[in-house]
């Protein structure tokens, strides 16, 4: 049975790393971002995800109020 946390864990694998910014995993590899190394796992780091994300360059303003 699958555990649900209450929180985002710090360090995330492929899989979830990807569902957190919304994309495929193949695109997540493609994106070349820094992982870490615990044991044999590789594990991309929430900060590293969120300063990735936090650099996109936005759309512009929604005209609509929205």
């Amino acid at each position: 049975m699958a555990k649900t946390l209450e929180f985002t864990p710090r360090l995330l694998p492929s899989p979830q790393a990807a569902h957190y910014l919304g994309i495929s995993e193949s695109m997540l590899r493609e994106l070349a971002l820094p992982r870490k190394k615990l044991g044999s796992k590789r594990l991309y780091d929430r900060l590293a995800l969120d300063a990735y994300a936090d650099g996109l360059s936005d759309d512009g303003v929604i005209e609509d109020g929205w």
